[in-house]
């Protein structure tokens, strides 16, 4: 069974550091890219990022240069960390394929900048 299971998240203060986590099973993790991906209220979920296999990453505008994303294939995990946080990076975050599995979304994880 696919499943993706997101953690990390939390409250931080602006210009703080957050490590997301996310945990595949039930894919071929080692030949799938991997993304991450944010849902803020109201708005639609967006691509964040995402690594091949072979560990080529791409970054939508706005996060690039703050977040890193990055794989263990021997693990079947894919972290974000995220830095440099502003209000605008509050969401819910979740991990998948790239392109994603629709059906196959996980809880996401919440991140909160305030403070």
């Amino acid at each position: 069974q696919v499943q993706f299971v997101e953690s990390g998240g939390g409250l931080v203060q602006p210009g703080g550091s957050l490590r997301l986590s996310c945990s595949a099973s039930g894919i071929a993790f080692n030949i799938r890219t991997m993304g991450w991906y944010r849902q803020a209220p109201g708005s639609a979920r967006i691509f964040i990022a995402t690594v091949t296999p072979g560990g080529d990453t791409d970054y939508a505008d706005s996060v690039r240069g703050r977040f890193t994303i990055s794989r263990d294939n021997a693990e079947n995990t894919v972290s974000l960390q995220m830095d440099n946080l502003t209000p605008d990076d509050a969401a819910v975050y979740y991990c998948n394929q790239s392109p994603p599995y629709a059906a196959y979304w996980g809880q996401g994880t919440q991140v909160t900048v305030s403070g």
